[in-house]
C-alpha cells in the first residue's frame, strides 16, 4: 500500500484537477504532500518502532494510512484532499520501517531471510509499477476517488491478520531523542522539499537553495547529536559500515534511475503515441511480472550459486541496458521497444534488489534493526525524490533546445511530440548514467561472500581437524 501510493496518484492527476479545479502548482502537491511527509519522517518512525514495539507501531501507522484514504476519497476541497495525503505520508512513516524491521527479526540471516527478501523486494519495488495499472482501471472504470478508497479494505484486513499473525517485537529500553527527532525530521523534509521545488523551479531557485542549506544545517546538527546521545534514532554505527553504506547508496541511485522511468514513460505513452490511462497501465505489467519472476529466482537459487556483489553488478547491468533502449526512443516507436526495455529493467532490477537489501541490513543486531530499516527506506525515498528532481531539470534544458531549431514539415502536434521525445531521451541517458554509477559503486565497495552451500557445510564438518 505504502510504496503503490506513490504512484498510484499520477494516473488520475488530470481527473482531480478536473474535480477540485485544481491549478497546476496545487495540483504537484497532491503528490508532493505525501512524499514530505513520508520523508521526512522515516527515520522517527523507524525509532518509534524500536522503543513502542513494531507491531504496534506497524498497526498505528496502517490505521493512520487507511483512515486518511477514507477521509481523502470524500474530499471536496484541495486543502482537505493535501491535508489527507499528507497524514497518509505519516502513516507511511511508521509502517515502512516496522514491516521491514519485523521481517529481518522474524528470520534469521541466511536462506530464510533471503526468501523473505525475495518477497518484500516484489512486492516494494513492483508496488510502483501496479500502481500504475490500478491507478489507470480504477480512474477509467469507476472515479479518481477509488484511487484513495482502495487501500482501506486492504488496511482494514490488514490490521486484523497482523494482529493475529504478527508477533510483538521486545521494546529496547530508552527514551525518544527529542533532539534528534527534531534535526532529523526538519533536516529530511528540507532536503526533500528541496528536491521537489528543484524540479518545478529550478536549482538556482532562491527558495530551493535555502531548502537545500537549511536541510544541511539541520542534518550536520542531527550527526552531532547522535554521536553524543545515549539513545540515538539512528545509531552511527549503522554508517560505518562499508557494505551497508554503499548498499544503502546504490539503492538510491537505482531507485532515482526506475522513478525518472516511470515519470517519462507514462507521459510518453499517454501523450505520444496516444494511450489511455487503463492501456498506460496494462504497458507496465510486463515489468511487474518479470520483476517478481527475478526476484524469487534471486532469493530462491542464485543467491546460493552466485556472489551477492556480481548477483549485483549483473542485475544493474540488465537494467542499465534496459534504459539505454529507452534512448533511441521517436514520437513513431511501437511497443516491442518499450516492451524489450521493461523487461531488462524488471528482470534487472528483481535480481539486483534482493542482494541489496540484504547487504544493508546484513549484521545488524535486532536492537538497531528499526534504524536499519530506516535507512534502506529514506535512501530509497531520497533516490526517487532526487532523480525526478534532476531528470525534469535535464528533459527541461533538452527540450527547451530542441523548440529553438527549425523542424520543417512537421505540423504543431508532430513538433511538441518531437521536442518532448528529444528532452525524454536525454532524461534515459541520465537515468542510465544513475544506474552505471550504482554498477561501479557496488563493484567498488561491496564485499559480500557467498553463503555456502549444503554440501559445502557437510565437507568441512567432516573434514579433520
Amino acid at each position: 500500500m505504502v510504496v503503490l501510493d506513490a504512484t498510484i496518484v499520477n494516473v488520475a492527476l488530470p481527473d482531480i484537477q478536473r474535480s477540485l479545479s485544481l491549478s497546476t502548482a496545487n495540483l504537484s502537491w497532491v503528490i508532493n504532500a505525501y512524499t514530505l511527509a513520508f520523508g521526512g519522517l522515516l527515520l522517527l518512525g523507524a525509532r518509534a518502532g524500536d522503543i513502542l514495539g513494531r507491531r504496534r507501531t506497524f498497526g498505528v501507522g496502517i490505521a493512520l494510512f487507511t483512515l486518511a484514504s477514507l477521509l481523502g476519497g470524500f474530499a471536496t476541497s484541495s486543502g482537505f484532499l493535501l491535508a489527507a495525503r499528507a497524514v497518509q505520508g505519516v502513516g507511511g512513516a511508521l509502517a515502512a520501517p516496522s514491516a521491514l524491521a519485523i521481517l529481518t527479526t522474524l528470520f534469521a540471516e541466511g536462506r530464510e531471510r533471503t526468501r523473505a527478501l525475495g518477497y518484500y523486494t516484489a512486492v516494494s519495488i513492483g508496488g510502483s509499477a501496479v500502481g500504475l495499472v490500478l491507478g489507470g482501471m480504477l480512474t477509467q472504470w469507476a472515479s479518481w476517488r477509488w484511487v484513495l478508497f482502495v487501500n482501506v479494505p486492504i488496511g482494514a484486513v490488514l490490521l486484523v491478520v497482523a494482529r493475529l499473525a504478527l508477533p510483538e517485537t521486545e521494546r529496547q529500553h530508552g527514551k525518544f531523542d527529542l533532539t534528534g527527532a527534531v534535526t532529523s525530521t526538519l533536516g529530511m523534509s528540507s532536503l526533500v522539499y528541496g528536491f521537489v521545488r528543484a524540479a518545478t523551479d529550478g536549482w538556482a531557485d532562491p527558495i530551493t537553495l535555502f531548502a537545500f542549506g537549511l536541510g544541511v544545517v539541520f542534518l550536520a546538527a542531527f550527526v552531532v547529536t547522535e554521536a553524543r546521545a545515549s539513545a540515538p534514532i539512528t545509531p552511527l554505527r549503522l554508517l560505518t559500515d562499508r557494505n551497508r553504506s554503499g548498499a544503502n547508496l546504490s539503492r538510491a541511485l537505482m531507485v532515482a534511475g526506475m522513478f525518472g522511468m516511470f515519470f517519462f514513460l507514462t507521459q510518453f505513452l499517454q501523450d505520444v503515441l496516444g494511450y489511455s490511462p487503463i492501456k498506460t497501465g496494462l504497458a507496465f505489467l510486463p515489468l511487474t511480472a518479470a520483476l517478481f519472476a527475478a526476484s524469487q529466482l534471486s532469493s530462491r537459487g542464485l543467491a546460493r550459486r552466485i556472489n551477492p556483489t556480481v548477483q549485483m553488478a549483473g542485475g544493474m547491468s540488465l537494467s542499465l541496458l534496459g534504459l539505454l533502449l529507452l534512448t533511441q526512443l521517436s514520437q513513431h516507436t511501437g511497443y516491442p521497444l518499450l516492451l524489450a526495455s521493461l523487461l531488462l529493467v524488471g528482470i534487472g532490477n528483481g535480481t539486483a534488489f534482493v542482494p541489496l537489501t540484504g547487504a544493508a541490513l546484513s549484521g545488524v543486531a535486532p536492537a538497531d534493526a528499526g534504524a536499519a530499516s530506516g535507512l534502506v527506506n529514506v535512501m530509497q525515498q531520497l533516490g526517487g525524490t532526487l532523480g525526478v528532481a534532476i531528470l525534469v531539470t535535464i528533459f527541461g534544458a533538452a527540450s527547451n533546445d530542441q523548440a529553438a531549431r527549425p523542424m520543417p514539415g512537421l505540423d504543431p502536434v508532430e513538433r511538441a511530440h518531437e521536442i518532448f521525445v528529444h528532452g525524454a531521451d536525454r532524461a534515459f541517458l541520465a537515468s542510465a548514467i544513475f544506474l552505471l554509477a550504482a554498477v561501479l559503486l557496488v563493484a567498488a565497495a561491496i564485499r559480500v561472500p557467498r553463503p555456502p552451500r549444503a554440501a559445502e557445510v557437510l565437507q568441512s564438518v567432516s573434514e579433520p581437524a
